[in-house]
């Protein structure tokens, strides 16, 4: 697995989701498969079937997570430079076709929230503005075709 960069705020999250489905989910799945084990024939329990097919999707999760804190990488966001956009800039970009502005904040895939302004580094806006400095114009390759992005502010 590849290394995941974090804001302190999004790590916390990440950590508390695994503890989570470590503490609360688990041990309610597995009293799920118990109360199903007690009802009988387990050849003809749809119940456990569907108990343990939980199971193993709750474990697959966790791995996963268990994964994502092993790799994962807090962000100082003190230590960036804000000539160029990198991951947890604050961007200000303006669309020169019609004028629009809008504000992101480049983040981690785990972490984008389009409505609250955060798009993934990976994302094609994102990976269009990183390492552009303000007064830059990146071009954007969208399923309509080009869109231009110019830079405005870039913001820690």
């Amino acid at each position: 697995m590849s290394v995941s960069y974090y804001t302190p705020e999004g790590f916390k999250k990440l950590k508390e989701e695994l503890e989570h489905m470590r503490s609360v989910e688990r041990p309610r799945i597995s009293e799920q498969i118990a109360e199903a084990r007690d009802k009988g024939d387990l050849s003809e329990n749809a119940e456990y079937d569907a108990a343990k097919e939980a199971q193993g999707m709750l474990e697959m999760k966790i791995a996963k997570l268990e994964d994502l804190v092993a790799n994962a990488r807090i962000v100082d966001e003190s230590q960036f430079d804000t000539s160029k956009v990198l991951i947890l800039s604050k961007v200000t970009v303006r669309n020169p076709a019609n004028g629009a502005t809008m504000k992101y904040t480049l983040v981690s895939e785990q972490e984008a929230d389009l409505k609250a302004g955060k798009i993934s580094v990976n994302s094609p806006i994102g990976k269009g503005l990183l390492g552009k400095a303000a007064g830059e114009v990146a071009d954007i390759q969208v399923p309509s075709g080009i869109m231009k992005l110019e830079v405005v502010t870039i913001e820690r």
